[in-house]
């Protein structure tokens, strides 16, 4: 029998309330000490792993600590603090151009705004959503990345496969004071249990509340008698 929007709803919370019990200390994994840092660091996020990101910007906010340092960086001496992460050309030119157009726009402090966020270069919905929600305590939506879109596709918390119109969804099931924190606490379980080639499913929390759910302990064989 088909969920009605209720029921989906009411599944939606309950495993909102699984999700924070099991990963209590559930965060942004982008290490960050103010705003414009955590811009700087969603940035280089796309196509390369927080862990790498984390490994590299140290070094970047050391030379560039303020936006204002950051717009007034030569291209090359960016690029080859950022090399590792992947696309650093591209990189470069979106971080130079956010930190100029906040500099000349905002005064050197990143807007608390999405409108604002968003005409950024390098900055698109999803990062917004980083930044507004991890920096400043905005939920203006959800974050959605590789492992919402793929958890919240296998809990039948949507059908979507646009991220925009996956935010939508999860933004009609989940608490607004929680858009923030379950994209968290989707990424932590899609590392550590409902991991892409090899689901944790006998040690997932969520195996009654997912429809997608396969076992992947065996039943024991019957003894023969």
């Amino acid at each position: 029998m088909k969920e009605t929007a209720t029921q989906t709803r009411q599944r939606a919370n309950r495993i909102l309330v699984k999700l924070k019990a099991a990963y209590p200390d559930a965060h942004c994994a982008l290490d960050h000490r103010t705003p414009y840092e955590l811009l700087a660091a969603t940035i280089l996020s796309a196509q390369c792993t927080d862990v790498r990101v984390n490994m590299v910007t140290p070094a970047l906010f050391t030379k560039y600590p303020t936006a204002r340092d950051l717009a007034a960086a030569r291209p090359e001496d960016v690029e080859d603090l950022i090399r590792s992460t992947g696309f650093f050309r591209n990189k470069t030119k979106s971080l130079i151009g956010m930190a100029t157009a906040v500099s000349e726009q905002h005064g050197g402090e990143v807007p608390r705004d999405m409108d604002q966020l968003r005409v950024l270069p390098g900055v698109g919905r999803k990062t917004a959503n980083v930044v507004l929600g991890n920096a400043f305590g905005r939920n203006d939506g959800v974050v959605v990345d590789t492992h919402v879109t793929r958890l919240s596709g296998l809990l039948g918390l949507t059908r979507q496969t646009d991220a925009e119109k996956i935010e939508r969804d999860l933004m009609a099931l989940i608490p607004q004071d929680d858009w923030t924190l379950v994209s968290h606490l989707l990424i932590y379980h899609g590392r550590q249990v409902c991991i892409a080639r090899r689901p944790r499913c006998d040690a997932c929390v969520l195996a009654k509340l997912c429809p997608s759910v396969q076992r992947a302990v065996k039943p024991a064989p019957k003894k023969k008698r």
